[in-house]
């Protein structure tokens, strides 16, 4: 068997990525840091399985980047972007231009030409779509306020490309007849002045703005009457390969058109059809980016120059990341959240290959300085997680007390104290703090989402801004004479985090804690939470019960048959906390409690059909026993 078959190459690629991604993950690096090893160990430089033809690869997994930056643009509703235009026209802009002023005074100075230095420095301005969004993902910080500028920004920079394509072959001397590389696709383009070359990519950019809205939809209305899921399948997959060859045809980043033609169908009503027919590709070939980026280190340029790409490396991150906690000061970001977003995009992106592609094509670099930039955008992409995994389990914890007194706007001054506090006011705690106000109990109300406090406001709501995991927001909201307190955050990080706060500072307090699940219940059991709420049981009971209502059940018997469900689920759940760490001891105890939960139903129904006792006094009694 030839060792470099399409098989094989698929083979390696696949067991590097089972192999190393589950380890990374378990040892907390991230999957992104285990694809980025898992392409190293296969490369060149270590077991050297992938062959000669790792730029070819490159060129494949870049399909991944296509196709996440495809599903980002359908995420781009106007709405979103209305909402988030501060931050990316803003501090987007603001970002591109300071950092590619600054980079390019530094290429400058180490000797490049002008307008060469120039090119240098927006194409490492740019930072990386690909590993940022998903490793913030990961660690649930997505949707903090620096998550939330750092997507901003690198939607900016996407858009931004636009016009750096159209810049460069101005800023290029004109190559030689013949000079220029790029395949036959672009061989046609680069022979053209630059003026011609700009007004091509923006045709380019054009076209497919208009054949969105006037070809695609009207297609996609006819491939979704067929009512064939796999040709539709098969329409989103030629709408992004369709995409990414008329970009390559222009002379610009496939990535890049593939994101305009996500916005330009986020309105349409085949958007989730085509995010849940893309997703799991997106994935697969995104997996296969980082790993190409791994195998395209050149570690014996890194061997033979390994202070000066160091010294490199960090020089533009530290320039980056200067930058970036200037202007996230600037628009008021609190220094943890700027330390975030500065953080997580420090590095060179994805992007910057397609620049320094063009770069190389035109000469204006010599080969072994555009390898060494390529080298140093790689390197930088390579240490983003581990910078990441830093931030998470050190740096953030380090500030999170003293940094984080506001994060949008000064928390409100509390002029009540009842005997209830409730933190967290979203859809959970919502309905809690609903019902006991319906029955003439008072509560303090806590909730960090300012968006969310005024509405409820203008609903005539009483409720406060302010973090429920701060010792002194508590102590304003009257924890020192409260009685009760529940805790609602919208994460179980943030649960646990009050959790530790109440429990040092105010012990009396009796806490009701949410719980997303079954895990987040044993760690909160581990705590020492007695009163713990898993946000859907009673929901998922309810649904269960009005099925077999459905199907003829009597409504009385479906509704003691699921109080009694739950009783013995909670029974189970305190149980299985104590050895969730256990997986065989677990799995043991899991199987032989089902088994013994459908015997009790099976004997408390048998129960119920034989003495048909329905409404009476000792049914309702027994009822009271099993709540």
């Amino acid at each position: 068997m030839q060792q470099h078959t399409i098989f094989f190459q698929a083979m390696v690629f696949l067991a590097a990525a089972v192999v190393c991604v589950p380890l990374a993950k378990r040892i907390g690096m991230g999957s992104v840091l285990g694809y980025l090893l898992a392409g190293i160990i296969i490369g060149p430089s270590v077991f050297n399985m992938i062959g000669t033809e790792r730029h070819a690869i490159m060129e494949f997994a870049e399909f991944g980047v296509v196709m996440m930056l495809f599903l980002v643009g359908l995420e781009l509703e106007p709405k979103l972007l209305w909402k988030l235009r501060a931050s990316v026209l803003g501090l987007g802009s603001l970002q591109v231009v300071v950092s590619a002023l600054v980079l390019s005074a530094a290429a400058f100075l180490l000797g490049l030409d002008a307008r060469v230095a120039a090119m240098v420095g927006m194409t490492l301005c740019l930072s990386s779509t690909a590993i940022v969004l998903q490793s913030l993902k990961e660690k649930g910080l997505l949707d903090t306020s620096g998550g939330h500028n750092s997507f901003a920004v690198l939607l900016f920079q996407d858009i931004a490309v636009i016009p750096m394509m159209a810049i460069f072959p101005l800023l290029a001397p004109r190559a030689a007849p013949g000079e220029h590389g790029g395949g036959e696709a672009t061989a046609w383009l680069s022979k053209m002045p630059g003026w011609e070359q700009s007004l091509i990519a923006l045709g380019g950019v054009m076209g497919i703005i208009i054949a969105g809205y006037l070809f695609v939809r009207p297609l996609l209305n006819i491939v979704a009457r067929t009512g064939i899921r796999e040709l539709f399948t098969a329409t989103a997959l030629l709408l992004v390969i369709s995409v990414t060859v008329l970009m390559t045809m222009v002379g610009l980043s496939p990535a890049l058109g593939a994101f305009l033609g996500g916005v330009v169908l986020a309105n349409s009503e085949y958007r989730h059809e085509l995010q849940a027919d893309i997703e799991p590709f997106k994935g697969l070939l995104l997996g296969l980016f980082f790993m190409a980026v791994g195998a395209s280190i050149d570690f014996k340029l890194v061997a033979t120059k390994p202070w000066i790409i160091l010294g490199l490396v960090l020089g533009i991150m530290v320039v980056k990341t200067g930058v970036l906690l200037v202007l996230g000061r600037f628009f008021k970001l609190s220094f943890r959240q700027n330390l975030l977003f500065a953080l997580s995009l420090c590095q060179v992106g994805e992007f910057s290959f397609v620049l320094i592609s063009f770069i190389r094509t035109t000469y204006v670099l010599e080969p072994a300085i555009t390898n060494l930039i390529t080298v140093v955008v790689a390197v930088s992409m390579v240490f983003t997680p581990l910078v990441l995994m830093v931030y998470e389990k050190w740096l953030g914890p380090m500030v999170s007390d003293g940094d984080d007194v506001t994060e949008r706007r000064e928390s409100d001054v509390i002029n009540e104290h009842s005997d209830v506090i409730i933190c967290g006011f979203g859809r959970f705690g919502n309905l809690a703090g609903r019902f006991i106000r319906a029955n003439g109990i008072s509560a303090t109300i806590l909730d960090l989402d300012s968006d969310r406090v005024d509405t409820l406001r203008k609903l005539g709501m009483k409720v406060y801004y302010g973090d429920g995991t701060r010792h002194d927001m508590l102590l304003a909201a009257g924890a020192e004479t409260a009685k009760v307190i529940i805790l609602a955050l919208d994460t179980a990080e943030k649960n646990m985090d009050a959790v530790k706060v109440v429990k040092k500072h105010f012990p009396h307090l009796r806490m009701f804690v949410r719980a997303v699940g079954n895990l987040d219940s044993y760690e909160l059991m581990d705590a020492g939470v007695l009163h713990i709420y898993r946000e859907t049981a009673d929901t998922s009971l309810r649904l269960g019960a009005d099925v077999l209502v459905a199907l003829g059940h009597r409504a009385y018997h479906t509704q003691r048959a699921a109080r009694l469900f739950l009783r013995h689920d909670d029974r189970l759940l305190k149980e299985l906390s104590s050895i969730h760490d256990d997986s065989n001891q677990f799995e043991h105890t899991m199987r032989e409690r089902i088994a013994d939960l459908q015997q009790m139903m099976e004997s408390d129904k048998r129960n119920m059909l034989r003495e048909d006792i329905g409404w009476d006094t000792a049914s309702l009694k027994g009822d009271a026993d099993i709540q």
